[in-house]
């Protein structure tokens, strides 16, 4: 289903005026026709690939904010399938396929749920599955909807907290509680990293909330995280024993 929040139909013309063999840079996606606010010195922008949601999900892997990798392969999968004619909700739907945690960070990340023993608790034989032909078991998002940039670059979190700002509030504490409303199964949901897991910590404890089992302290699986294989081995026993008790609640 298509978020009630998208801004596609808005942005439809601006995305059909871009050709389907470009590699595209920051100049041609990061420019005012896809900008969606700007606040001091963070600026969001428009990107398609967390326009679809999976109402049917059980597992949902949250990340901060789409990275600008990730809004590159989105765009460049919408205009690939619109140049197919697809239907606007397959359109999003393959695009967000395609974009969501790729690269690197979806090997890694695939790998930590394995060792987790996710595959176990949803009868695979690897979580690769989750983001093939189980699709329709995964449902992946971001707290902040579309990408949020800092002075140009990736927003992680931290510059300035979330809690600090009206723009970061609204999406992570308004918008992303709305779209986690419209999934009907009770749910793992793995947060990616610090920023999202204090955003879930806060809502986990909403009645609406409060059925779903949630991986806190789960490492952010970017390459880039120097920390990420120690912290997830010393809680690799915890994060197995949540996991776990999820396949034994989602069987009674």
């Amino acid at each position: 289903m298509i978020s009630q929040h998208s801004y596609f139909q808005q942005c439809l013309p601006f995305v059909q005026q871009l050709h389907i063999h470009t590699n595209f840079t920051k100049e041609q996606l990061l420019q005012k026709d896809f900008l969606i606010r700007q606040e001091n010195e963070l600026s969001m922008y428009y990107s398609p690939h967390n326009d679809y949601i999976n109402p049917d999900a059980h597992i949902i892997i949250a990340g901060i904010t789409p990275g600008w990798f990730q809004m590159k392969t989105a765009f460049k999968q919408c205009v690939s399938s619109q140049s197919h004619h697809h239907p606007l909700e397959q359109v999003l739907y393959e695009t967000k396929k395609a974009a969501s945690f790729s690269g690197t960070m979806r090997v890694n990340l695939i790998d930590m749920l394995d060792r987790c023993g996710v595959h176990k608790a949803i009868g695979m034989d690897s979580a690769a599955e989750l983001f093939a032909s189980q699709r329709d078991l995964l449902h992946t998002t971001s707290v902040l909807k579309y990408p949020v940039f800092y002075k140009g670059k990736n927003y992680t979190g931290h510059q300035p907290p979330i809690e600090r700002s009206a723009l970061l509030s609204r999406y992570a504490f308004e918008v992303f509680p709305q779209e986690l409303n419209e999934i009907k199964n009770p749910c793992l949901i793995v947060p990616l990293g610090k920023a999202v897991e204090n955003v879930l910590r806060k809502l986990s404890s909403e009645s609406s909330f409060s059925q779903h089992t949630y991986l806190f302290g789960f490492p952010h699986p970017s390459g880039a995280n120097g920390h990420r294989k120690r912290i997830f081995e010393e809680h690799l026993d915890e994060f197995t024993e949540i996991v776990e008790g999820w396949a034994v609640k989602r069987k009674s």
